[in-house]
């Protein structure tokens, strides 16, 4: 899924549209991309001298990566808004720094009823520097 499909998914726009190509997504699983670049606005203060990503934001391109899996679940209509509700065991076991390439993968755990869940891993050359369940609400446009 290249980047004007992925637009047509999420409404996230820049700075904060996090994720630059999927990879793979069925109803099952997902694998995307995201390119840590030195550009982005939060590395001037996120820390100067020691540029990190923020893992709130290493969190959101995670959901955002499984936009794929939960657009491909029954019911969910184009112009739906997916919510992230719920963080749970979410670790960090390296920092994500620019000219890093993300690579976010994951499972869908359940869903029902617009209400999901999702096991994610953020990998760097194939080594793990995060992992997180994501629990999300799909909102229908006009609900």
């Amino acid at each position: 899924m290249e980047i004007g499909e992925i637009l047509k998914l999420l409404p996230h726009r820049y700075p904060f549209l996090l994720i630059d190509r999927v990879l793979h997504a069925d109803e099952r699983s997902f694998r995307a991309l995201k390119n840590v670049t030195f550009n982005e606005p939060h590395f001037q203060g996120h820390f100067p001298g020691y540029p990190v990503m923020p893992g709130v934001l290493i969190l959101e391109a995670m959901a955002q990566a499984a936009v794929g899996t939960i657009a491909r679940q029954p019911g969910f209509q184009p112009g739906g808004l997916v919510f992230l509700v719920g963080v749970e065991e979410a670790r960090f076991r390296k920092p994500v720094v620019p000219g890093d390439t993300l690579v976010l993968e994951g499972e869908l755990l359940r869903y029902r009823l617009g209400l999901g869940k999702v096991a994610v891993r953020a990998l760097v050359e194939g080594e793990e520097r995060a992992a997180a369940t994501l629990s999300f609400a799909v909102r229908q446009e006009g609900a």
